[in-house]
C-alpha cells in the first residue's frame, strides 16, 4: 500500500528496542533457531516458554543498553512508502486512528495504544526473552508488539511470501489484532493451552487475520488526524495478492510441510493457509467485530 502525500509522520510512536550488536546462538545460528521454534510452536509450545527457552541460548556481543529510549524519528511520506522502521511507525498510526473508533464503535472498549518495540537480535519482554528467530509477536503482559523488521526477509526468503509493503503492513496489523483482543476480553477468555484445527489457539489466530482484514479494508478511508487525509491509497490488486501471500506464507499446514515434510493437524496452533486467507477477506470485505469473532464461529 502507498501512503498518501501530505505532511509528515510524526516520531516517537515506535521504540527502538534490544541489547547489544546482536545475538550469537548457542549451538547454531538464527536460521536453525527460527526452525526449532516454528515446531515447537507447532507442536503445542507455549509462547513464553519458548521465547525464554530460546532466551536461555541468546548470547550477546555486547551490552549497549544505556538505559535511554531511543524512537523512530519523524518520517517524510516517501521514507514511510520505502523505509521499513518508518513505514512500521505509520501502519501503527493508522492502525491506531482506525482502532481508535472502531473498537469503542463496535465493542464498547476504549481503545489504549498499545506499545510498538522495532528490535534488532534480541530484546527482554514481560513474556520472556525474545530473539529474532521468534518472529513479530503481541505479549499480552505489557500490551506490547515485538518487531524484527528484518522478519519480512524471512518472510519472503524462507517461507516464500511474495514481497510488497501490504504483506508487512499486514504481520503488523496481525499483531495489533492480538492487542483488540486482549482489550475486548477475547484473549482472556480463550484456553490457548490445546491445539488442533478447532482449537482456542487457531481462532484466536484466525480472529487476529480477520481484524487486520477489517483494518486493510479501511485503511484508505481513515483520516489521519495530524495530516487531514487518508492514510493510505486505495489497495490495488497485486497488493492485496501480497498481504495474502504473506498470510498463506504463515499458514500450519505450510510451515510444517517445509519444517517436516508432513501436515499434522492435531498440532496446529495458527491455521492452515487456506483458513488464513479467509479470515483476513473476511474482515477487508467489510467485516465487523462480530463476524471476525472466532471463537464463536461453529466452523472455521
Amino acid at each position: 500500500m502507498t501512503f498518501n502525500e501530505g505532511g509528515s509522520f510524526e516520531g516517537g510512536r515506535v521504540r527502538k528496542g534490544g541489547r547489544g550488536k546482536g545475538p550469537v546462538i548457542a549451538g547454531g545460528g538464527i536460521a536453525a533457531v527460527l526452525v526449532a521454534v516454528v515446531v515447537a510452536l507447532l507442536n503445542g509450545g507455549d509462547l513464553g516458554s519458548v521465547l525464554g527457552a530460546v532466551g536461555d541460548q541468546v548470547q550477546t556481543t555486547s551490552t549497549e543498553d544505556t538505559g535511554q529510549q531511543q524512537f523512530v524519528e519523524e518520517c517524510t511520506v516517501e521514507q514511510a512508502n520505502t523505509e521499513r522502521e518508518c513505514r512500521l511507525s505509520a501502519t501503527a498510526q493508522s492502525l491506531d486512528a482506525y482502532w481508535a473508533e472502531a473498537l469503542p464503535a463496535q465493542v464498547g472498549v476504549a481503545y489504549v495504544v498499545p506499545d510498538v518495540v522495532s528490535f534488532p537480535g534480541s530484546t527482554q519482554t514481560a513474556c520472556g526473552a525474545a530473539t529474532s528467530a521468534v518472529g513479530p509477536f503481541y505479549c499480552p503482559p505489557d500490551q506490547t508488539v515485538y518487531i524484527d523488521v528484518s522478519f519480512f526477509d524471512e518472510l519472503r526468503d524462507r517461507f516464500g511470501s511474495s514481497d510488497g509493503s501490504l504483506a508487512e503492513m499486514y504481520v503488523v496489523a496481525h499483531e495489533f489484532g492480538h492487542h483488540i483482543e486482549q482489550l475486548s476480553g477475547a484473549m482472556s477468555s480463550a484456553d490457548r493451552s490445546g491445539t488442533g484445527p478447532e482449537s482456542d489457539s487457531v481462532r484466536i489466530e484466525l480472529m487476529a487475520d480477520c481484524l487486520a482484514g477489517m483494518w486493510a479494508g479501511n485503511a484508505a478511508t481513515t483520516i489521519d488526524p495530524d495530516r487531514g487525509v487518508p492514510f493510505l491509497q486505495e489497495i490495488t490488486p497485486e497488493e492485496l495478492k501480497d498481504a495474502l501471500s504473506a498470510a498463506s506464507a504463515v499458514g500450519d499446514d505450510r510451515i510444517q510441510q517445509s519444517a517436516t515434510g508432513s501436515v499434522n493437524p492435531e498440532a496446529w496452533t495458527h491455521g492452515s493457509s487456506e483458513q488464513r486467507q479467509r479470515w483476513f477477506m473476511t474482515g477487508y470485505d467489510g467485516g465487523t467485530f462480530q463476524d471476525c469473532n472466532a471463537l464463536e464461529a461453529s466452523t472455521l
